[in-house]
């Protein structure tokens, strides 16, 4: 047999998050963010130094070099399909410490890469390998808590792991005062080894021995389809994949923003930082009042909030009334609804594929991040020296959500179900 089958059977209790497991409550939470905070390390921390790179490498299209955010989301979104049903088998704990190893020889090698192909080719295969922490941290939580408490853990971690972007870009540009773009690289390197000995240090194995399944191809052609012929999981993953989209889009044009529409790249770092922020402060907010409110009424309420004001940015942006007072104030707003449904989202994608947590998290993660950065791609090429690009992405994207949420709750919107 391969194991309990049922979703009761294969929700365990608590096990990493445990006292007697030897780990607490706040380090899971933190450890888990940790995890999640290199992906959003591999892409903020590189918006100062994009022009840098771009002319130490021969790049002299703005857009083109977008592809060194791009690339890396993309490779990430790609390989995180795989991650899921080796988890699976293997256990957690293994593929995210092999993961960070090949996150951090990576960045080394980019370090002395002597073309931007090549350096687009390892930021690829940076995100690839940074992709199995994005899955196995899902999965583990999952491993560990359900429903509202898995929102909540879900919640803290992405506070604690938006604190990231608030932060990056100012870290970048530090970083780039005393050293040139590689020393980014280089310190992505040492952070990737210092969460490596963390986690191989305290955590414990959170997949139970008696939940691990073979890897044959029909096992996992099986979790395939459940996971994507689920309503409410498939539903609540292709919305993800939409918001997603539009943030990348944000993110790949903000240096350009601030260069060409406002004229002051310095300031670009601060007022990201306050922009990003929004986004720790919403997923706070909804670590205190989502087992109260339940998941789908601050998710959809968040969604809804997102069209409304984005709408009315793209009015003020096709106006030609834009100032960067404006746009921090839309875009903020824009991060903190993205941030208020993020982990709702999440959680009720999740909710319905208990028994196939892994492979789960990796068929969510794959498509998330594919369509993310499609749709990213979509949004920052269209760049052309306003800010309309972005707003429309946000707006567009928050009409499209609300569409399939629509169609994926059969028409209601704000109605808990099964405790969520």
């Amino acid at each position: 047999m391969d194991g309990p089958s049922t979703p009761e059977e294969m929700t365990p209790h608590v096990v990493a998050a445990s006292p007697h497991a030897g780990i607490g409550f706040r380090e899971f939470v933190g450890m888990i963010a940790a995890m999640m905070a290199m992906m959003a390390l591999g892409i903020d921390t590189m918006l100062p130094a994009l022009p840098a790179i771009g002319h130490s490498l021969g790049v002299a299209d703005e857009n083109e070099r977008q592809w060194i955010i791009n690339s890396f989301v993309l490779g990430f979104g790609i390989a995180t399909i795989f991650y899921g049903p080796i988890s699976d088998r293997f256990g957690r704990k293994p593929l995210m410490l092999g993961g960070m190893v090949g996150y951090a020889i990576c960045c080394v090698l980019i370090t002395v890469a002597p073309s931007f192909g090549l350096l687009l080719t390892l930021r690829v295969l940076q995100g690839a390998a940074i992709a199995s922490t994005r899955v196995v941290a899902t999965s583990m939580v999952r491993d560990c808590y359900g429903g509202r408490q898995m929102a909540r853990v879900m919640s803290l971690a992405m506070m604690i792991f938006l604190a990231v972007p608030v932060l990056a870009p100012s870290i970048g540009q530090v970083i780039m005062w005393v050293l040139p773009w590689q020393g980014l690289f280089a310190t992505l390197a040492v952070f990737a080894t210092v969460v490596f000995i963390w986690v191989w240090l305290r955590l414990p194995e959170t997949l139970h021995p008696d939940f691990r399944r073979p890897i044959r191809l029909r096992t996992v052609f099986a979790g395939l389809r459940m996971a994507l012929t689920n309503r409410q999981a498939c539903g609540y993953m292709i919305v993800q994949g939409i918001l997603q989209g539009a943030l990348l889009g944000f993110i790949s044009s903000i240096e350009q923003v601030f260069a060409d529409v406002f004229h002051a790249p310095r300031l670009m770092p601060p007022v990201f930082a306050v922009i990003a922020g929004a986004m720790g402060v919403a997923a706070l907010l909804n670590s205190r009042f989502v087992e109260r409110l339940g998941t789908r009424r601050l998710g959809h309420a968040a969604v809804v909030g997102l069209t409304v004001t984005q709408i009315i940015h793209l009015l003020v942006a096709l106006a030609g009334h834009e100032t960067i007072w404006s746009f921090g104030f839309f875009q903020a707003t824009a991060l903190f609804c993205v941030g208020l449904s993020a982990g709702n989202f999440s959680a009720i994608a999740m909710e319905p594929l208990a028994p196939l947590a892994g492979t789960a998290a990796s068929v969510q993660a794959f498509v998330m991040m594919v369509l993310g950065s499609l749709i990213g791609v979509a949004i920052g090429q269209q760049f052309d020296g306003t800010t309309v690009p972005v707003a429309a992405g946000f707006a567009v994207s928050g009409a499209v959500a609300i569409l399939i949420i629509l169609f994926t709750e059969r028409g209601r919107m704000f109605h808990p179900q099964m405790g969520a």
